[in-house]
């Protein structure tokens, strides 16, 4: 046979059918027309490497059930190679999602236990700086004998946010700074001051606002133990009746019905030898039951404290007393009602103790003593019958740095000078007075002098201006 120009088109081992490229021409032979050219043919030095082009040739397909089984197999593998990409897809974003979940929630769980305070660690850093102050309500109380004059004072607190009550009594011999720049204690600045100037001592003493003052004489007390029906005590002393071989006012023991007479009698009680502070605890004591027994209507509550006809404090209106008496008989009540003796250090100042627990806690303030050694006060009484002898020492006293507050006459003359100092921390200023003066050192004694001052001066006949 004839060597064909061109090799053998490649077939598949079924017979393809022969399909005419759409750039070449054929004969009926299925060789390239005479006329076409190929793209290479042999060089003169020697046959060239044989090239064809591609579009030369066609292989042809033909469809087979074997064909459409591989088709539909690699559908199915596609398929489900996708289902199971998908699926993890799912649940990785299922993953995710419930990460973030978790997060969000342990984040929202943090921020309730930090705002409300009880995470770990935090929470007391959270209630010293962000935690508001208690709302605190505080009158001053003095019980005022008729007959001595003696005092006993308490405060009286509503804690409005804790909800309870307390009666906070105060020693006459707490030191409190005097409106003459001195000092001087409680009794006396009551006494000599007046209640307005005892009420702002007590202020920038302890840092507690005091609203207002409560003055009640015994007499008023008796009329408001009448008005609330009496009060049961548990007394730690028998108080004898007002004459010899008279019952007894007051029996000691636990549930002692007492009536207004009965109520002062135990309040004002103070035993032989017993030092204020025992007095002052009955007087606590008649208070709670007091409050226990008034109108826990505010409108009641007033018109039992106007019917009292006292003459109110310009700070310390009927209505506002009513309104106060009223909550805090409710705390008294609801048992929620407590009684506390303010405790004095010997020289009359709080320790850090008390400024830290009872002050701090009760009343919501901070201690600020009055200073035992500032310049004490003294006072003049001529008792030497020589004209102008009061009014000589004075100049002489203020001339040696000391502080006068006033000068008068004796209640009766005297042969032999004193000088009287309240407390051991004024002994040393008495016995400079004394020597500024030019009396003798045993002139100077401890005890009992003028209620204003802190020394007494009596000139008596031996003083030599």
């Amino acid at each position: 046979a004839q060597d064909a120009p061109y090799p053998p088109v490649a077939t598949s081992a079924r017979t393809p059918r022969p399909r005419t490229p759409q750039d070449s021409t054929q004969d009926s032979t299925g060789r390239p027309a005479a006329d076409s050219e190929p793209t290479d043919r042999r060089g003169e030095d020697g046959p060239a490497d044989e090239e064809y082009r591609t579009d030369e040739f066609s292989f042809i397909e033909e469809k087979n059930d074997e064909s459409e089984d591989v088709i539909d197999w690699l559908k199915f593998s596609e398929s489900r190679t996708e289902r199971r990409e998908e699926a993890k897809r799912r649940g990785r974003n299922r993953v995710v999602a419930g990460v973030v979940v978790l997060v969000l929630a342990l984040t929202g769980g943090l921020g309730y236990l930090w705002s409300a305070g009880k995470l770990p660690g935090f929470a007391e850093t959270e209630t010293a700086t962000d935690a508001k102050p208690d709302t605190r309500h505080v009158i001053v109380v003095h019980l005022r004998e008729l007959g001595s004059g003696d005092i006993s004072t308490a405060l009286l607190v509503n804690n409005q946010t804790a909800a309870r009550g307390t009666t906070v009594l105060l020693p006459n011999s707490l030191a409190l700074a005097s409106g003459e720049g001195g000092a001087t204690t409680l009794g006396r600045s009551f006494a000599a001051e007046g209640a307005g100037a005892t009420r702002d001592a007590l202020n920038a003493l302890l840092g507690a606002r005091i609203e207002g003052t409560w003055r009640l004489d015994t007499p008023y007390l008796e009329n408001l133990v009448e008005m609330v029906g009496g009060i049961t005590v548990k007394s730690d002393a028998t108080v004898p009746g007002e004459k010899d071989g008279d019952r007894p006012l007051v029996k000691q023991g636990a549930g002692q019905e007492l009536n207004g007479v009965a109520a002062v009698a135990y309040a004002t009680h103070r035993g032989e030898s017993e030092p204020q502070t025992k007095q002052l605890a009955r007087f606590g004591q008649v208070m709670q039951a007091v409050l226990k027994k008034v109108s826990t209507d505010e409108d009641a509550a007033t018109t039992t404290v106007e019917s009292l006809g006292q003459i109110p404090d310009p700070h310390l209106s009927e209505a506002q007393l009513g309104a106060a008496l009223a909550r805090l008989a409710k705390h008294a009540r609801a048992g929620a009602y407590r009684t506390e003796l303010l405790p004095v250090e010997s020289d009359g100042t709080l320790s850090e103790k008390t400024a830290q627990g009872l002050v701090k806690e009760v009343l919501g303030g901070s201690v600020t003593n009055a200073d035992p050694q500032a310049t004490a006060r003294l006072t003049v009484r001529d008792a030497s019958g020589s004209r102008g002898a009061a009014d000589d020492a004075r100049v002489t006293l203020v001339n040696g740095g000391f502080t006068v507050v006033s000068t008068g006459a004796a209640d009766a003359p005297a042969a032999r000078s004193t000088i009287t100092y309240r407390r051991d921390d004024h002994a040393e200023q008495a016995k400079e007075a004394a020597r500024t003066l030019g009396l003798a050192a045993d002139a100077v004694t401890k005890g009992e002098g003028a209620a204003n001052a802190d020394i007494t001066v009596v000139l008596g006949a031996d003083y030599k201006p």
